[in-house]
């Protein structure tokens, strides 16, 4: 049942959903800005779609492509850090 849940990428999409309740937590609760909440979200759910394309057994460019994606994205909010 577990081994399912993982082959299916439903953990994936699970821990996407929490990363978007953070995201909406952070624009609405904390008062980031959607270029703020991106740059500190948005690498994550990236490599989170990259995982979800391995565990479903996707080709290999499905995979890399958002790997590669989230790299602007982390310099991004690295740079935004730095400004601060």
């Amino acid at each position: 049942m577990i081994a399912a849940f993982f082959a299916s990428g439903h953990a994936a999409d699970l821990i996407l959903g929490v990363l978007l309740v953070e995201a909406v937590w952070l624009r609405a609760g904390r008062g980031w800005s959607w270029s703020r909440v991106l740059g500190l979200i948005g690498p994550a759910a990236l490599i989170v779609l990259g995982l979800r394309a391995a565990l479903t057994g996707a080709q290999w460019w499905w995979v890399a492509l958002p790997l590669a994606a989230s790299l602007p994205l982390h310099l991004m909010d690295l740079r935004s850090r730095l400004d601060r």
